[in-house]
């Protein structure tokens, strides 16, 4: 008996649970009545984002969640596999922001704040920017955990516009990067791959506030954050770039078997 197509779950845009929520309650549903049975291989993040008509960084999110509260697992070199025995209420609810969700709202507040304190940040802050490079610097090359020179180079950013509800917001933004199951899940797994701060693009962004110019301040930190975005884009799709490779020794090693026919 063939069993009849069932459509999936559609995810909308709303003012309730955040798109990548929706998304992996979606891909939980389908598990959950069987199109995607235990040990199954679950489709691509493209094949998932076309079928849900949401973006990839949304649905790699949808999956880190699910991996998170232990629906599904990857295997290196093969894909993601829905695990043997699936929680039957494994909601996501409680994984709160993704990174690119929270990186993308960095962006766009800490953007603004570096044009701003270009006009206002005095010149012990930017003695003290200066210190934090070479921190970063330090931490970089003994591998220190964490990210302690780096969020305090963009919180003194945040100060000097001398507006508290503004360093407030940024100082926000960046404890959810720890507060976010989901969130410190992915910055881990960038560490493991070697992402680490960027020296150079920070030297940009001082060199632009010693000079005193918003735009020029404004462009590189949204610049430096868009490549953030960019590096946990790599960082996460290791594992399909691992799968990707494998498929391809396979068919090298099938081509050799038949040459040698």
């Amino acid at each position: 008996m063939i069993r009849p197509i069932r459509p999936a779950p559609s995810i909308r845009q709303s003012g309730g649970r955040k798109l990548y929520q929706q998304a992996a309650a979606a891909i939980a549903a389908l598990i959950q009545r069987g199109d995607y049975r235990p040990g199954q291989r679950i489709p691509s993040e493209r094949e998932l984002a076309e079928e849900h008509k949401v973006s990839r960084p949304t649905i790699r999110e949808a999956l880190i969640a699910l991996e998170v509260t232990g629906l599904i697992r990857s295997r290196h070199g093969s894909g993601i596999f829905v695990v043997d025995n699936p929680p039957a209420d494994a909601l996501m609810l409680s994984l709160d922001i993704g990174a690119f969700e929270l990186t993308e709202a960095r962006r766009l507040f800490e953007g603004e704040a570096a044009a701003l304190a270009a006009v206002l940040i005095a010149d012990a802050d930017l003695e003290q920017l200066e210190a934090l490079i070479a921190d970063m610097e330090r931490e970089n090359r003994e591998q220190v955990s964490g990210e302690h020179a780096d969020r305090e180079f963009h919180l003194v950013i945040a100060r000097a516009t001398q507006n508290s509800a503004i360093a407030g917001v940024i100082e926000t933004l960046w404890d959810a990067r720890y507060s976010s199951p989901l969130c410190a899940h992915m910055l881990e797994r960038a560490r493991s791959v070697g992402v680490q701060p960027r020296i150079d693009e920070h030297q940009v962004i001082l060199k632009a506030l010693r000079a005193r110019d918003p735009a020029a301040a404004r462009t590189a930190m949204r610049d430096h954050l868009a490549r953030v975005i960019e590096g946990l884009l790599k960082a996460t799709e290791i594992d399909t770039m691992e799968r990707a490779r494998a498929e391809v020794e396979g068919k090298r090693s099938e081509l050799a078997r038949r040459a040698a026919v």
